[in-house]
């Protein structure tokens, strides 16, 4: 008899996801089959499965009937016969980056930089992105999935399910500091600093030693709890109330920060990343992790002159998730933060459409698929 399993699957764009119950997938050689407990779900969801093409026309979805879900968290529940450092009972989180394995970049482990490049569960960054798509068609809308070894994270005790649920956007903040090159002692700003990626960053940044963090954000009342997590490290100001550049250049001395993290949303104007920018030091990083609505303006000669890096971030890698796995087994990672507000799986349309209503970086939801009979 097939052993089935329970997806919320969509079937067309604008369309409600449905519960469907589909067969349990088996994992080739080199995969594992996981035990979805807990998936987050990303602010950038609604846009995906409402809006799509309108604003990545050149990014392909997968197939419908589609099992969508970035960041699933469980329990490894059956491996391929090629798999060597995972074994079943392995609490994990799942990366969704996927790519080829075998090209230059991959080879290199520049996972990222693969022309297949795809976040398993949302969509892919390449034109070419089916053929993964197709190799691993399951999300983590579902009580079970396929991933290759090569995308687990393995979890501490200390790490709940519902906080792995949120490493996607940990992982992307991670990802932006490392190439920033941040490290102790260092001063940043966080442009956006109130927002999924923002409060990421500041926990993390708090965690590998900055000296000092500056950020700019719109809402009064979540800057103050920003501020209140190290009220001697952290410093804002509202967007609005003056040049963010020149604030950081004042709060630095004159010297200028030795990074900006540019965490803006998607709708965000040019001008305050051109501002921000303004703010770094010489030799200093500008990382964009967010996003803007238009075109940025860049003096490229001011680049030069001042030999300020402009770097673009996509992601991390299952090496820097472990990273971070490992800061929270250790307590310098503490993400008691992070308030979940989890849905079961039959209520996964309901908790997309209220994501919206989230309390800044600070809310996390989660969609909790049913535990089959096997694990209860």
């Amino acid at each position: 008899m097939v052993k089935t399993m329970i997806a919320a699957r969509l079937h067309a764009l604008h369309q409600p996801m449905s519960l469907d119950e589909i067969p349990v997938p088996t994992p080739r050689p080199n995969d594992v089959l996981v035990q979805v407990r807990a998936c987050g779900i990303v602010p950038n969801m609604a846009n995906v499965i409402n809006n799509w093409p309108t604003w990545f026309p050149h990014q392909p979805l997968p197939k419908f009937p589609a099992v969508f879900g970035l960041d699933p968290a469980g329990v490894v529940a059956e491996v391929g016969e090629a798999v060597t450092n995972v074994k079943i009972g392995d609490r994990v989180y799942v990366s969704p980056l996927r790519s080829c394995g075998s090209c230059k970049a991959c080879r290199s482990g520049n996972r990222s930089q693969c022309r297949y490049y795809t976040l398993n569960g949302y969509f892919s960054t390449s034109r070419d992105g089916q053929r993964i798509f197709d190799l691993y068609p399951y999300g983590g809308f579902s009580q079970y999935m396929t991933a290759p070894e090569y995308s687990l994270v393995c979890l501490p005790d200390n790490l709940s399910f519902e906080q792995a649920g949120r490493f996607g956007y940990l992982g992307t903040s991670y990802g932006a500091l490392k190439n920033a090159q941040a490290g102790p002692g260092q001063v940043c700003l966080i442009d956006g600093i109130t927002g999924t990626l923002g409060v990421a960053a500041t926990k993390l940044g708090l965690a590998m030693g900055l000296s000092k963090i500056l950020g700019t954000g719109r809402n009064k009342e979540l800057m103050d709890r920003i501020k209140a997590i190290a009220p001697d490290r952290i410093d804002t100001i509202m967007l609005g109330e003056g040049s963010t550049g020149e604030w950081a250049k004042a709060q630095t001395g004159g010297e200028g920060v030795d990074f900006v993290i540019s965490a803006l949303g998607a709708r965000a104007p040019a001008a305050t990343v051109v501002d921000s920018m303004r703010g770094v030091r010489r030799g200093g990083r500008v990382v964009v992790v967010g996003g803007v609505a238009e075109d940025v303006p860049v003096d490229v000669k001011w680049l030069m002159d001042e030999q300020v890096q402009l770097i673009g971030s996509n992601w991390f890698s299952a090496a820097q998730g472990q990273e971070m796995a490992d800061m929270v087994r250790t307590g310098a990672l503490d993400l008691s933060y992070l308030e979940h507000k989890i849905y079961p799986l039959e209520r996964v349309n309901e908790a997309i459409s209220g994501i919206g209503e989230r309390d800044g970086g600070f809310s996390n939801y989660v969609v909790v698929p049913p535990v089959p009979a096997a694990y209860q």
